[in-house]
């Protein structure tokens, strides 16, 4: 009914290959912004609906008034509507026109074997300078004698572009050449060109802060697995949130949506009832954001991450900052989390909040704090809770189980938030509280 409705209302200037790019990514763009809420809301329902019948599955008595295991709040809009995103992502690959070199976004499957690259001029959350920056690379590998990478095994060396933004007017651009078998005066040879391209030549106008280049061989690659190379401007870019300065790595994860992570932190904040006594575990910390915007309510905040360059990061934002009572650890949290709360002794309330990826968290990282008597009450923010996520609730809050060594006890949903962070799509960043 609403995507009828929605077909009805406006239609974009471009070609049809843009209106299905808009269509594909950006599904709610067309429906007034209250009524996307209201999409919103009615999926988020959905998704604590599966999670009571599955806890109703376990034996638990779990519906409350309202058919929920815990109440459903209104969705919290996001400040900003349009052009919200602080890190795009832009691919390479054959436009509709069948130019190899064409820089955008993706319609289609690989899968089927459709997939086209259409330029994002039109989409409603990507800024400005994303799109100036995306055309500035497009002009650019159109102008190299080097081909495209489109697939690994077929050759080619100019892959994806990575744009990220502050409210300061920083620019970062990142850069990924797949180096086949280029040797190192060839590849110098393309940073330099790169280089000149965006501080002397047409790219100029992108006035870039920081120009990375990654020399990667697999899809997605870490810094320690293929460093990036600075090729011109400053290592970091930074950003405010919440009257702190954060610094940010190439690949260090910040939420996209910089005014709409405000009101989540501050929400996060209160949610926590944490007080001058308690420890905040922050699981899956990056940049430490959350972890440093509360660090003024709690005794010790505990951060723990597994990109290392994140963790830099989180380190540097507590000293820039004068926080003295934050300590992170690099490492993936399945090894470093067991180990910390192994060893927990202390009388001090524990707080913990984990914001993992949507591949969840670990079984390891839930089963630590399922044991951990310590921990009373868990925030947990999820991006994708109809996924592994879902797992995860399930673990928390099932009946003791000796065979999975889950032997603390159950915690249980109290009340679900949901925060806008991507308004035109319909996701949402789900807050759960879970307290035992």
């Amino acid at each position: 009914k609403e995507k009828k409705k929605a077909r009805e209302g406006c239609s974009l200037p471009g070609s049809s290959w843009e209106e299905r790019l808009a269509n594909t990514a950006t599904p709610l763009w067309r429906l007034p912004y209250q009524e996307q809420l209201q999409v919103k809301y009615e999926s988020q329902r959905k998704i604590l609906q599966t999670l009571t019948s599955h806890l109703e599955e376990l034996g638990i008595d779990a519906q409350k008034p309202g058919g929920l295991c815990c109440p459903l709040q209104p969705v919290v809009p996001s400040p900003v509507i349009n052009g919200y995103r602080n890190k795009s992502t832009f691919s390479v690959n054959r436009g509709p026109d069948g130019n190899p070199k064409t820089v955008g976004l993706y319609v289609g499957t690989g899968r089927a074997r459709n997939i086209v690259c259409v330029k994002a001029n039109h989409m409603e959350n990507i800024p400005p300078k994303h799109k100036q920056v995306a055309q500035c690379y497009e002009e650019f590998i159109r102008r190299s004698l080097l081909d495209p990478c489109i697939l690994f095994h077929e050759g080619g060396h100019w892959r994806e572009l990575v744009v990220r933004t502050t409210s300061h007017g920083h620019t970062m651009a990142i850069i990924t050449f797949h180096p086949q078998e280029l040797g190192q005066e060839a590849l110098a040879t393309q940073k330099a060109l790169l280089k000149e391209f965006f501080t002397c030549g047409p790219g100029k106008v992108c006035a870039l802060t920081s120009l990375y280049f990654q020399e990667s061989t697999m899809t997605r690659c870490s810094h320690e697995q293929a460093p990036f190379q600075l090729l011109h401007g400053e290592p970091h870019i930074f950003e405010e949130v919440l009257s702190l300065k954060f610094r940010i790595s190439p690949d260090a994860f910040f939420q996209v949506n910089t005014s709409g992570a405000e009101v989540l932190y501050q929400a996060v904040g209160e949610l926590s009832q944490a007080g001058g006594d308690t420890v905040l575990l922050d699981i899956c910390c990056g940049t430490g954001t959350i972890g440093l915007s509360l660090a003024h309510q709690v005794s010790k905040v505990i951060g723990i991450e597994v990109v290392e360059k994140a963790v830099e990061d989180a380190r540097w934002n507590a000293a820039f900052n004068g926080i003295s009572n934050c300590e992170f650890h690099s490492g993936k949290a399945e090894a470093v989390l067991p180990q910390l709360l192994s060893s927990w002794e202390d009388a001090q309330p524990l707080v913990a909040v984990v914001n993992p990826s949507r591949a969840g968290l670990h079984y390891r990282v839930v089963r630590a704090i399922r044991n951990c008597k310590a921990i009373r009450r868990l925030l947990y923010i999820s991006c994708k809770p109809e996924g592994e996520a879902m797992r995860n609730f399930l673990e928390l809050c099932c009946p003791p189980d000796p065979g999975k060594k889950l032997a603390g006890e159950p915690f249980a949903p109290m009340l679900a938030i949901p925060f806008d962070m991507f308004p035109h799509t319909v996701h949402c960043e789900l807050v759960l509280l879970f307290t035992r």
